[in-house]
């Protein structure tokens, strides 16, 4: 049996065959640690520092601006904890949005339990913050403020820069989680005006359980954890050697292929929803019409449940129903639910999220198995 069509790059990614190659040599010879002084020492230490500065190119930043963490969920948690632990003397307030991944959604909820202040900003239609709605958000009491950079289910891009702007005007610090978003579209930390940046290693075609946390100088957190003194103090442990070197040479990939990729993606996309709208009128875009991710597309179908028409394709495509980290349900999600979708199209949502490896034989099979898998559900719900 052939595998399906793998079209949830935003749920994972494979690893790039260049970041197995890159980390082959610390699975095979250089076990050494990055901490010891003598031989076996030097140069895993060497690849750490030069994978930081990949990073750091990727995001336009200073190397010495990389923590590196075990993923976007600890750099989530150490940038908003953190945060509200050094700035309580300032405030309690915080702002975030209706439609942010849970590895933000429910740090703010476990600060609300710790006594801060948390304002839940709505989204328009098309799955935007609006940054008046931001701005109208802010007290005196206000210390952080955190605004996805791109949604991980619809692919809407919010207006960070603006947002970064505002922030700065006001002395708040800005994180954004940029998970979805690096090496889809550039990612810029000065640009985007934030002091915290989050970034996922498996997201960007590098192993699971490696991120970054940009932390922009000269702002200093408190360690994330106590030890011997790694990340220059911010993080004990014993650096992941391995996993650091794969991340490094997926930021140097994702750096030197954008804008190829970045187009690629996007005519993949756009060609997998004029397939399916084609072939039936019972289905709706979610998210921004142009304001997305190249390699992302929510659709819904109307009257038809998701984990129906994923039982359907399963053996021939590998799609998403909502956001990867809880999909085994099919509920209306909290970002269609923030975007007011209709109950009767969001119950029929499904994410398509292409990748690199994607070809158009891949999303030209897609449209036929999609769209045979919906016309039968819907003459089934007819009779």
């Amino acid at each position: 049996m052939t595998h399906p069509i793998y079209l949830d790059y935003n749920g994972t990614t494979p690893h790039d065959p260049e970041v197995i190659a890159a980390m082959r040599p610390f699975l095979e010879n250089s076990f050494g640690n990055p901490s010891s002084a003598h031989w076996y020492g030097i140069g895993p230490r060497r690849a750490v520092e030069t994978a930081r500065a990949q990073v750091a190119a990727l995001l336009h930043c200073d190397p010495d601006e990389i923590l590196f963490t075990s993923g976007g969920t600890e750099s989530n948690n150490h940038a908003l904890k953190s945060t509200a632990a050094l700035m309580k003397q300032k405030g309690n307030h915080l702002i975030t949005s209706r439609i942010e991944h849970p590895a933000v959604l429910n740090v703010c909820r476990f600060l609300e339990s710790r006594g801060f202040r948390v304002t839940y900003v709505p989204v328009d239609r098309t799955g935007i913050v609006r940054v008046a709605d931001v701005a109208a958000a802010i007290r005196p009491e206000t210390i952080l403020i955190s605004i996805m950079h791109a949604n991980n289910e619809t692919g809407s891009i919010q207006p960070v820069a603006e947002i970064g702007e505002l922030a700065a005007s006001k002395g708040i610090v800005l994180h954004t989680d940029a998970a979805q978003s690096a090496g889809k579209i550039p990612v810029d930390a000065g640009a985007l005006q934030v002091s915290l940046l989050s970034l996922a290693g498996h997201k960007i075609y590098a192993p699971k359980g490696i991120g970054v946390l940009y932390i922009k100088k000269p702002l200093k957190l408190e360690p994330i954890c106590h030890g011997a003194g790694q990340e220059s103090g911010r993080r004990a442990g014993t650096e992941n050697v391995l996993e650091i070197v794969g991340l490094g040479k997926a930021c140097e990939i994702a750096s030197r292929q954008l804008d190829h990729n970045m187009a690629h993606m996007k005519m993949l996309r756009d060609r997998l929803y004029k397939g399916i709208a084609a072939e039936t009128d019972q289905v709706r875009l979610n998210g921004h019409p142009e304001q997305r991710l190249p390699n992302t597309l929510n659709v819904s179908f109307y009257g038809l449940e998701a984990n129906r028409i994923l039982e359907e394709i399963g053996l021939e495509v590998a799609a998403s129903a909502g956001a990867a980290c809880h999909s085994d349900t099919v509920e209306i999600s909290h970002v269609l639910e923030a975007m007011q979708v209709p109950e009767d199209w969001a119950k029929g949502t499904i994410r398509f999220s292409v990748g690199r490896m994607t070809t158009i034989p891949d999303i030209d099979r897609a449209v036929a198995v999609v769209t045979a898998a919906v016309k039968k559900l819907a003459h089934a719900s007819a009779k």
